[in-house]
């Protein structure tokens, strides 16, 4: 993730890093191409000329803006209710480290657990974006441990039953009560149900056939309104059509992005700093050493 500080009104202008310029310039030449064409051939296509005007596409773009704007609100709202999840695993992650240097009577357990706890977080983070989580988790759990994991499908569930596991053993040997118990186990539950609510974030994307037909419409829009400008705005006709056009389609290509906040995109959530910023929380609680905290890449370090 980017984060970008506050800039004047000029500057914001001429931002390029952390933009979708980058990645629809192609598309952006390819409708300067066709408004070009619709102004060498007076908006004719194998001598015939194409009736359009500018009626059509105003009654006809208001539409497209309003669907633009559902796609873009359906995307934002996920990107949205990821990061209230990542706030909630950061709040139970600090409630139940500190309940448990309360409650738990041997200090000798305390870093383990809080170790697995952290574990459970990046096993989460590497789940959600498929990667490889063998090197956080041995930071953590150890190479036996790790390798115990290595088939379980669901790392992140399998580390907190580990702990819930530990708790329940302590209270059967009566070295916990039962309340105390019932209050360690409500905030694993608590991690539990936001670890579920990033897998169907991840699992469940907006329904494939609302991104084909904006994509469609967008496009088909995009390339035939050179040819109801022409008439009207002549030799700056590819200028304006390639200016709606880079609104429109950088509209689509930030819902894209943005609906799916758990990449490594510019505009996706910042995961890498979030779990480190977890990773210290609990380490500092327990009186440990902190690793360095990672910053999200500002816009002015990009090259």
């Amino acid at each position: 993730m980017i984060v970008r500080p506050g800039q004047n009104w000029f500057r914001l202008l001429f931002v390029w890093n952390g933009s979708v310029l980058q990645s629809i310039i192609p598309q952006l030449v390819f409708m300067a191409a066709v408004s070009s064409l619709a102004v060498v051939t007076q908006g004719r296509i194998f001598g015939e000329k194409i009736p359009l005007n500018t009626a059509p596409f105003t009654l006809f773009g208001l539409a497209l803006a309003i669907f633009l704007a559902f796609r873009n609100n359906a995307s934002y709202e996920r990107f949205n209710e990821a990061r209230h999840l990542w706030g909630s695993i950061l709040i139970s992650a600090r409630a139940l480290t500190s309940q448990m240097l309360c409650y738990v009577p041997r200090s000798d357990h305390h870093v383990q657990m809080a170790h697995t706890l952290i574990a459970s977080v990046y096993a989460l983070k590497h789940q959600l974006r498929g990667t490889d989580p063998t090197s956080d988790l041995v930071r953590f759990l150890g190479r036996t441990r790790t390798e115990a994991l290595r088939h379980t499908c669901y790392k992140p569930t399998a580390l907190l039953n580990e702990l819930r596991r530990d708790f329940a053993d302590l209270q059967v040997r009566g070295l916990m009560s039962d309340t105390q118990l019932w209050m360690l186990d409500a905030q694993i539950n608590e991690l539990g149900r936001t670890v579920g609510g990033c897998e169907r974030i991840a699992s469940t994307p907006i329904p494939f056939a609302y991104s084909v037909l904006l994509h469609r419409t967008v496009y088909a829009y995009c390339v035939l309104l050179p040819f109801g400008l022409v008439d009207s705005t002549e030799f700056f006709t590819p200028l304006l059509c390639v200016f709606i056009s880079y609104t429109l389609i950088a509209l689509e290509a930030i819902a894209s992005e943005v609906a799916e906040p758990f990449t490594v995109a510019p505009n996706a959530l910042a995961l890498d700093a979030m779990t480190r910023n977890i990773e210290r929380s609990v380490l500092e609680l327990c009186g440990c050493e902190l690793p360095e905290e990672v910053v999200p890449v500002r816009a002015y370090q990009l090259t």
